[in-house]
């Protein structure tokens, strides 16, 4: 099996690469999570990340954007002192923020998060042809719309480059190389 080179052997990686990196996501909860985790990355190997996300998930109350939206002060110091996880003051601010962001959008009537997200892609994965991880875009079209779109509603840590990752990883884009067995696998959307 040739995967793609960004996976390395590590076993967490490996595991992220063969069931959850490019597969589609449509669950909002789930989508919340992808796109904090993708903003405490800024800056850092997504590694690093993989390896906390348990401790994130602990901390951040399963990702429950209700529950971490009523976050205040004292949460916040908390948070800072928690060795399990990224104390980085702006991303757990951000966080927070975009949990309240969240809730505004569902609020708003505008539909579920996953259509809210979806539409930068019409709704369907776009599969990439790429030979080499040298091809693949640190951004896009779609995820700078994305970014503008989610920083209107006050997301915070969603560049277009964040957001390109988070596309990869939520399966809007299959960026897996071409010579991958999971470019195949996935090139197909499954039903929702």
């Amino acid at each position: 099996m040739t995967r793609c080179v960004w996976c390395g052997d590590d076993p967490i990686y490996v595991a992220y690469h063969d069931t959850e990196w490019g597969v589609p996501e449509h669950d909002d909860q789930a989508l919340y999570e992808k796109l904090c985790l993708d903003g405490f990355q800024a800056g850092l190997s997504w590694i690093i990340v993989l390896k906390k996300r348990d401790n994130f998930r602990k901390a951040f109350k399963n990702f429950d954007p209700k529950k971490v939206a009523r976050f205040g002060k004292r949460d916040l110091n908390q948070l800072l002192k928690d060795a399990g996880i990224i104390r980085s003051k702006a991303k757990i601010e951000g966080a927070i923020a975009n949990a309240k962001a969240w809730l505004e959008i569902m609020e708003q009537g505008v539909g579920a998060f996953d259509d809210f997200l979806w539409k930068h892609v019409n709704h369907k994965t776009i599969v990439n042809k790429w030979e080499t991880d040298a091809q693949i875009p640190a951004q896009t079209k779609e995820s700078e719309a994305m970014a503008k779109d989610l920083k209107k509603h006050g997301f915070k840590f969603v560049g277009p480059t964040i957001c390109y990752a988070f596309m990869q990883a939520v399966g809007m884009v299959n960026d897996h190389v071409v010579s991958c067995p999971r470019h195949k696998a996935l090139k197909v959307r499954p039903k929702r």
